[in-house]
């Protein structure tokens, strides 16, 4: 089982204390959680980011998170879920987790006639060579926070700010380049679905 929660637009420090709080109280009969949010424009590093992937921030703020992986962006349109997942109890790798993370978002997109991949050198997925989704993880206790970050409805162009997740020249896509109609609220139910199947399914808890 997992419990769904629609958290609309926060901002990212409040919802990333609020994800670590949530990780350090929990039991080992706490119901994973999914929770869906958008944030104001902010750029996110990780713990092993690069600060000269920073191009030019023109003034978006810059936090210094503890997921893995480089500097990537979040803004409205941006459909955002946090996966607060108890591997262990669910006896899942972290490996496990990406795929099935990945896996959920490319479903999700075949769902609208795209064909999306996985990089085995660059975690998230992609749609035409370019990044459409973006995955970031941590891992505490046995139990996994921070999660995906699916490109909608948004402006692109702080992402020229930056080298993508490390990534120099890295082109970025989004959902309305395909759909140009399509918003957050209609992807909410398939994509929670997709993320159902793929976690609770193939990785059920015990």
């Amino acid at each position: 089982m997992i419990i769904t929660r629609e958290l609309n637009q926060q901002p990212y420090l409040t919802v990333w204390e609020n994800m670590r709080q949530f990780t350090a109280d929990r039991t080992p009969a706490t119901t994973d959680e999914l929770w869906f949010v958008q944030h104001p424009p902010v750029f996110t590093q990780g713990q092993g980011g690069r600060p000269e992937h920073v191009l030019n921030p023109h003034n978006i703020p810059i936090v210094h998170t503890d997921r893995g992986g480089q500097v990537t962006y979040h803004g409205p349109g941006q459909a955002v879920v946090y996966t607060l997942i108890d591997l262990r109890r669910r006896r899942m790798t972290i490996r496990q987790l990406v795929s099935a993370l990945e896996q959920s978002v490319i479903a999700l997109l075949a769902e609208y006639q795209l064909t999306a991949q996985n990089r085995c050198d660059a975690p998230g997925v992609y749609l035409n060579d370019a990044k459409i989704c973006s995955l970031g993880l941590r891992i505490r206790h046995g139990c996994a926070y921070h999660g995906l970050a699916l490109n909608v409805a948004m402006d692109l162009s702080p992402f020229s700010f930056i080298n993508p997740c490390g990534h120099p020249n890295l082109r970025v896509t989004q959902l309305t380049d395909y759909y140009p109609e399509i918003t957050i609220e209609q992807l909410r139910a398939p994509l929670q679905r997709q993320l159902q199947h793929h976690i609770d399914q193939q990785y059920p808890s015990v």
